[in-house]
């Protein structure tokens, strides 16, 4: 097979082969890489002993501030539903509505009874003027003056009575219509159309998306330093393995405690704007830390610094000029100090700060450690 030639003026040179130009372009391709990914070089820390305050984690959920489970307060079979788990429904709106085919004859029975009151009133006031008149002149005695003024103010009871029940008659109307109790989201529905609703069935839960609280349960023997805690701090997980920590702006504790787990239950008021993401049910963390003056010295090492590979937990720790995995035995999560580590390690060992990067082929370690 013949080679292709380039021309260059009176010279001809033979076209590099594909091999040439593989080794060309792979040469081309290592001089454009930055010069930190040629050396790799992943800073360090000295592992320390430092003081830090006594604290400890449970676990908790997000509850809504406000949450009413919406029940009906008529009978009947429901008619529509008219909203979902995940709708968000305005105060006043309608959410279900119930047959009121009964509940309309009653008022219609109602009105039909004020009329009949109010048109007897006006035969007996008309009899009473009349025989007041009559009366007057001496026409009837005193007796029937009194009977017709006793009719009179019967007729005008009745009346009364016939417009408290066409006002009950109407209220109860209202009840066939089932309302949101304020601006909220739809929790969960309890009943489906056709159903039979009466009076304190569960329709849907609604729930106000602000404020919210974190729900905690603890055990009896944590109880008193939960009580005593300097500071109580709420981790939220965002799924990526970020915790957001959120100051609580309250928090109190229901006088009681469970017969079975021996638990009391702590609520954790949480500012609105740092909670907007927050949606009931989800799973938190809250650590309570006591004063430093009851600190104990702990070996700690930046979060970053451990790299976690299924059950195995451990951190690249700087040797002979290069990185090698060791196994480690993690504590608490300290915060911002960083996480304990009660196995593995022992004081003045340098580690990677970063162990993605020190696991990486010719990782080598920055000269000076932080």
């Amino acid at each position: 097979m013949n080679s292709t030639v380039f021309r260059n003026g009176q010279n001809t040179l033979p076209a590099p082969s594909v091999g040439s130009r593989l080794l060309i372009a792979s040469v081309l391709l290592c001089c454009s890489v930055p010069g930190w990914a040629q050396t790799n070089g992943v800073p360090t820390v000295v592992v320390q002993a430092k003081a830090v305050g006594a604290f400890f984690y449970l676990d908790g959920t997000i509850q809504p501030v406000k949450q009413s489970t919406v029940a009906a307060q008529a009978s009947g079979r429901i008619a529509t539903l008219l909203a979902k788990a995940g709708d968000r429904v305005k105060s006043g709106q309608v959410l279900a509505t119930i047959d009121d085919r009964e509940s309309v004859a009653g008022l219609q029975r109602s009105l039909a009874q004020v009329n009949q009151a109010e048109a007897e009133l006006r035969n007996a006031q008309a009899s009473l003027e009349r025989t007041r008149d009559l009366q007057s002149k001496g026409f009837v005695s005193m007796a029937a003056l009194d009977s017709a003024d006793a009719q009179h103010k019967g007729a005008l009871a009745m009346r009364d009575q016939a417009t408290a029940v066409a006002r009950q008659s109407s209220i109860s109307q209202g009840f066939t219509r089932v309302t949101a109790p304020f601006d909220g989201w739809v929790l969960q529905t309890h009943s489906e159309a056709g159903e039979l609703a009466v009076p304190g069935k569960p329709l849907l839960t609604v729930y106000a998306p602000q404020p919210l609280r974190a729900v905690v349960q603890v055990p009896a023997s944590r109880a008193q330093e939960v009580r005593t805690a300097s500071q109580t701090e709420v981790q939220i997980d965002d799924g990526n393995g970020i915790s957001q920590k959120v100051n609580p702006i309250g928090r109190s504790a229901v006088p009681s405690a469970d017969t079975v787990s021996q638990t009391t239950e702590w609520r954790l008021e949480l500012p609105g704007k740092e909670t907007a993401s927050l949606v009931p049910g989800q799973q938190v963390r809250v650590r309570f830390a006591q004063m430093l003056a009851s600190a104990t010295s702990k070996l700690l090492v930046p979060e970053t610094a451990i790299v976690r590979r299924g059950e195995l937990t451990a951190v690249y720790v700087v040797s002979s000029n290069m990185f090698s995995l060791r196994a480690v035995r993690v504590g608490a999560n300290a915060g911002p100090d960083g996480v304990e580590v009660q196995a593995g390690l022992a004081a003045g060992e340098v580690v990677a700060l970063d162990a993605i990067r020190a696991g990486m082929a010719n990782a080598k370690p920055i000269s000076g450690t932080k």
